[in-house]
């Protein structure tokens, strides 16, 4: 009878914590992989700055029309949106739907860590809640 007592609170310790590591985990998964916030918050200096990644796809990232493509909807052009894709298509430039092209890192001497943290910020235009 004493094993019971024992085992309970231990049983209820394990359950209780649980929930909040699932939480973390989630939190932490819910990005791509190598992904991180900094990433994020780099690429969207970037894209607003040096990046002039606005010109074409606008200041809030919806696309100019005959330029640059909507990037805060579901609606790829080229790739499934993922991460991945999105990172291959600054690197290795792109064609819109009207004929648009996006050249090789955006026509701009964008570092391979920085097309990375820009594709990063793009990812969460339409991937985050």
């Amino acid at each position: 009878m004493n094993v019971k007592k024992f085992w309970l609170p231990l049983t209820l310790g394990a359950v209780l914590t649980v929930p909040s590591l699932v939480s973390a985990q989630a939190k932490t998964e819910a990005l791509p992989k190598g992904v991180t916030e900094k990433m994020i918050s780099e690429g969207a200096t970037l894209f607003a700055g040096a990046g002039t990644c606005f010109a074409c796809h606008g200041p809030d990232a919806k696309g100019v029309p005959n330029l640059g493509a909507n990037l805060t909807d579901k609606d790829w052009v080229k790739g499934d949106g993922g991460y991945e894709a999105i990172v291959k298509a600054i690197m290795e430039g792109t064609q819109s739907e009207t004929g648009a092209v996006m050249p090789p890192r955006g026509s701009g001497a964008l570092t391979d860590a920085q097309v990375k943290a820009v594709a990063a910020y793009v990812w969460t235009l339409s991937h985050k809640k």
